[in-house]
């Protein structure tokens, strides 16, 4: 009988699925359902920057005067950053798996005390979804990756618990970049988050927001990195996110090297019972495979092993077009 259990970041998972940050997981009853469901950890909901400062605009309104404005402004954000820490006391109190907490991190400021108060709340471990979108042509990229690092720096030096770092593709050298992340202090890296993307509604003249779920055809980027990266680093500790839509996917990145497998978009469109199929196809392939353990097939086909390296590296269709009629 396959055995599920593994571990990332030193947490025991009763499952390599995780449930990703994202509004299911800012409901104590659906977290209860995941953990019913064979789930192996929880993120829960990130706390936006933004989001603070938008509900502390809305509630100022108009005009005021700046100590009041000040004194709403300072009451909004502890007021929203209590309700966060008195929802990861009950999680922890609720559920008996591992319980990670998220902070978006727009810039290296003030969420270093935040991460210090979901330390002492319970959190397990922490992840810094982190996406800074440059656009002044007169900013090198090189300042832009410092920045990801001062976050990591200075979360490491003031907690204890484990950090992941949730990143995009964005970057001119990924392996160099997350090497890098490692050596300012990340335990673990989840590849890739997902954004907020603009669309344009061409009849109306008007923009809007795209479709905010991610599709299976999305793994392949997901897929290739995963190899590419785990390959490089067999000590580096990953976490696949964005395309995983079955058990089927989450085999592929697990065999490609990934630690653990978060899922999202594939809970909201086919409920949280895909957790309890996934594990069931991973079970049911593992047996089939004479497997007991996870970490027995785990990173079989990196992008170390020579067999699979060319295909991982390739980008270009040129030759199978080139062999059409």
């Amino acid at each position: 009988m396959a055995n599920l259990k593994t571990r990332f970041i030193g947490l025991e998972l009763q499952s390599p699925i995780i449930a990703s940050s994202c509004g299911l997981t800012a409901d104590l009853g659906k977290l209860e359902e995941m953990a019913a469901n064979g789930v192996g950890a929880v993120i829960l909901k990130s706390i936006f920057e933004e989001q603070i400062n938008r509900e502390a605009s809305h509630s100022l309104g108009d005009g005021g005067y700046p100590e009041a404005t000040d004194y709403i402004q300072h009451y909004i954000r502890a007021n929203t950053i209590q309700q966060y820490i008195d929802f990861v006391k009950k999680a922890k109190e609720k559920l008996n798996i591992p319980v990670i907490g998220s902070i978006s991190c727009l810039d290296d400021g003030e969420w270093i005390n935040f991460a210090c108060e979901l330390e002492k709340a319970g959190v397990d471990a922490l992840e810094l979804n982190a996406f800074i979108l440059p656009t002044d042509e007169f900013v090198e990229s090189a300042k832009v990756e410092a920045l990801y690092y001062a976050i990591i720096k200075h979360v490491k030096s003031v907690v204890n618990i484990p950090i992941i770092i949730k990143i995009s593709p964005y970057f001119t050298n990924l392996p160099a970049f997350i090497s890098k992340l490692k050596a300012y202090g990340a335990n673990a890296v989840t590849i890739f988050n997902r954004f907020y993307e603009p669309d344009i509604d061409i009849e109306k003249m008007t923009m809007g927001s795209a479709s905010i779920f991610s599709t299976e055809a999305e793994l392949r980027t997901t897929l290739r990195w995963t190899g590419i990266l785990c390959g490089k680093d067999k000590k580096l500790e990953l976490c696949t996110s964005t395309g995983v839509h079955s058990g089927e996917a989450a085999i592929k990145v697990l065999l490609a090297g990934a630690g653990a497998v978060q899922v999202c978009s594939v809970l909201y469109e086919k409920g949280l019972g895909m957790i309890s199929t996934m594990n069931e196809t991973i079970s049911n392939w593992m047996d089939k495979k004479g497997f007991k353990t996870i970490d027995e097939f785990r990173g079989m086909m990196t992008y170390a092993d020579a067999d699979h390296a060319e295909r991982y590296e390739r980008a270009q269709f040129m030759k199978y077009f080139s062999n059409q009629k």
